[in-house]
């Protein structure tokens, strides 16, 4: 055995002489944050020999500070491990997580270490891990032996396998590190407050199996400090590390950690859970689909009386899977029937994007897009393993009894696969649809006294509050008005809460005098003003998973919009992952703001400065997914050239490049008060 203690004592004797030797400078690609754990605990960018060795000096030797360095500068020279270890993950990918990582769909972070005695044990603690929502990261000989199981691996299974040895844990960590400073407002160098962090908020575990050399040892053993629980299977004693068995190490891990789940096992022949919500079936790979454009299809849920539909009951009204021809496209209408004393008709569209993700939670369904544009597919390995259309009603059903309680007495699942009623049920749907779209089309934030906050980012950025509106969706994209009012009657202790809007304090800025007290409240004090149309005066926090971001360009006296996906220089002379660090972590930010892509479609985007004539770049991509409704829109306001008067990455994407542009096409944003 070999004992903790003595190995974090003399685990540490080559990684000195190691960083002595480092002969070239490096980085890691896509992060605003340079070698984040160093960059965390100092403050310091390190990209050289002598940043290196400094910053190892001054964490007192620390051994994750001189894996990250060592790992970084072999990197550099040498490129990433090829497929399927992933290295280092972007900022990009981790603010794509951070919504799941509040939204309850990712319950706390898990890394497994070291040589597992064989591949079955590793196979179902992991197994154990995607069903009690957890994230878990894998390095070193794990990985291979779950590869020869036949475990698929990857973010979209969230089996994420960062590198062939132990060191590549250090990609844990500082993923840790950039949590810390993206969405709970760590700043670089402040240790102590990263530390607490890490402890209270960062719900994370590691698990180690035997076979780390002592200086392996050591460098897992650093974590302790993070406030990072160490479950140890076999083969290490002393210290703070917790002994336990494959049977309760998940267990007993997320005990320590105070993560709370309750998982119910749905009787149909697949896995079910969030963690294969990213997954996708190629085409190769499906035995069948519906829709898509391939097949009519439809799903609609609606609400009915007490006692007109039995709880738990599916009902296949056509063919079965096993009768239809393989890689074929066959029709589907997916009706879900709810009765419960808390339900109301509003609720129904709300509870109808759910389908989308309880499909996608079937390790061998997939589904994307809504309504009558449905698109589902079942796996080959699915269907051989015996799964039905049936069992996708049955996991409908499970899951919306167990996710709402409190809402839904009973439940009832219809799915139908007879051509000739899955068009006379998509015609009824369509219906539905046009009913639900009049009661809120055209709604404006001057006809309600009532917003809703939302402060489920609080997980991780602790003083950020999102005000919503009609007219401006929050930050992530991912909830309305609507949604928010509704999921308040849902949930009234919930982190939607009513916000009333009081009176104007600045009508053109979107400032009032109850969201400001509002926002003062949920920010602990931190926040004393909130402006919800301008972005250079008191604009709204920003959490870290916003989809774009709003920056001033006083040089042509416009405002830019770049957004997650984008990966380029922008002419801030800044890439998205830079300035998403400026300005996430709940902090306000004059002339920076977090929004979401459809709120540049709002009436309310930039009013305080102007309106949607100061915006002068975007990301082609961004332009292109927007255009079917930006074009209509501007023409509408008067400006039917607008569009092709806004820059991309481009036609100019350098500052200099961008005022020649703005210039030579007339944009009227150079002629408008100046921003500064």
């Amino acid at each position: 055995m070999t004992d903790v203690i003595l190995a974090k004592k003399t685990g540490n004797g080559h990684l000195k002489e190691k960083l002595a030797h480092i002969s070239s400078e490096f980085s890691y690609d896509e992060t605003a944050y340079h070698l984040p754990i160093s960059y965390a605990l100092t403050g310091i960018p390190v990209h050289d020999r002598k940043s290196a060795t400094d910053v190892y000096a001054k964490t007192g030797e620390n051994p994750l500070v001189a894996s990250e360095s060592l790992l970084a500068a072999e990197t550099a020279g040498t490129g990433k491990e090829p497929v399927p270890y992933t290295g280092f993950i972007s900022d990009t990918v981790i603010r794509k997580l951070g919504y799941s990582l509040v939204d309850g769909s990712i319950l706390g972070l898990a890394l497994i270490v070291g040589r597992p005695p064989g591949a079955g044990t590793a196979a179902a603690i992991c197994r154990e891990l995607q069903e009690k929502y957890m994230l878990t990261f894998l390095a070193g000989d794990v990985i291979s032996s779950l590869s020869s199981a036949g475990v698929k691996l990857g973010l979209d299974y969230r089996l994420i396998p960062l590198g062939s040895r132990p060191v590549h844990s250090v990609h844990f960590v500082d993923i840790i590190a950039r949590v810390a400073m993206m969405f709970g407002g760590v700043s670089p160098g402040d240790t102590g407050r990263l530390l607490s962090y890490a402890a209270e908020r960062a719900k994370a575990i590691v698990i180690v199996f035997p076979g780390l050399s002592d200086e392996e040892i050591a460098f897992v053993d650093a974590m302790r400090v993070l406030g990072f629980p160490l479950l140890t299977l076999e083969g290490y004693e002393g210290g703070d590390w917790t002994p336990a068995t494959p049977d309760d190490v998940v267990r007993t891990g997320m005990e320590l950690k105070g993560i709370r789940v309750t998982v119910t096992a749905i009787p149909i022949p697949m896995g079910c859970s969030p963690a294969f919500e990213g997954k996708s079936i190629r085409k190769e790979e499906m035995q069948v689909e519906f829709g898509g454009g391939r097949s009519p299809a439809f799903e609609l849920l609606r609400m009915k009386n007490p006692g007109e539909i039995e709880d738990g009951k599916v009902t296949v009204v056509g063919p079965e899977i096993d009768t239809m021809k393989e890689g074929g496209a066959y029709p589907l209408g997916i009706v879900i029937e709810v009765t419960g004393k808390g339900m109301k008709k509003d609720y129904e569209p709300v509870l109808e994007r759910r389908i989308h993700n309880f499909v996608n939670y079937g390790e061998g369904s997939w589904h994307v897009a809504q309504r009558d544009l449905v698109w589902v597919r079942i796996s080959k390995e699915a269907f051989a393993k015996g799964v039905k259309i049936e069992h996708l009603g049955k996991l409908l059903a499970s899951k919306f009894r167990m996710d709402f309680p409190q809402l839904l007495d009973a439940v009832s699942v219809t799915l139908i696969t007879d051509p000739e009623k899955v068009l006379a049920g998509k015609n009824e749907a369509e219906k539905i649809y046009e009913e639900r779209d009049a009661r809120i089309k055209g709604m404006r934030d001057n006809d309600v006294d009532t917003y809703y906050s939302c402060t489920l980012c609080q997980t991780f950025a602790p003083n950020h509050v999102c005000v919503i509106t009609p007219e401006r969706p929050a930050l992530c994209g991912a909830i309305s008005w609507l949604d928010g009012k509704i999921a308040y009657e849902m949930s009234p202790s919930g982190a939607n809460q009513p916000v009333e809007k009081g009176a104007p304090v600045n009508v053109q800025n979107g400032e009032f005098e109850g969201v400001n007290r509002f926002v003062k409240k949920a920010s602990h004090g931190e926040i004393e003003r909130c402006s919800l149309y301008s972005v250079m005066e008191f604009p709204m926090t920003c959490c870290g998973c916003f989809e774009a971001i709003a920056l001033m360009l006083p040089e042509v006296n416009g405002i830019m919009v770049v957004n997650r996906e984008y990966k380029g220089m922008t002419p801030s002379g800044m890439t998205f992952s830079t300035l998403a660090g400026t300005i996430g972590g709940g902090a306000q930010t004059p002339g920076f703001a977090g929004i979401s892509k459809n709120y540049i479609l709002s009436d309310r985007f930039l009013q305080g400065e102007g309106g949607i004539e100061r915006l002068v770049w975007m990301p082609s991509q961004l332009k292109e997914e927007l255009k079917p409704r930006l074009v209509p829109l501007l023409a509408a306001k008067g400006h039917p050239d607008l569009f092709d008067k806004i820059a991309d990455e481009v036609s100019a994407p350098t500052i200099e490049d961008l005022m020649a542009f703005l210039e030579r096409v007339g944009h009227p944003a150079l002629a408008m008060k100046p921003l500064m």
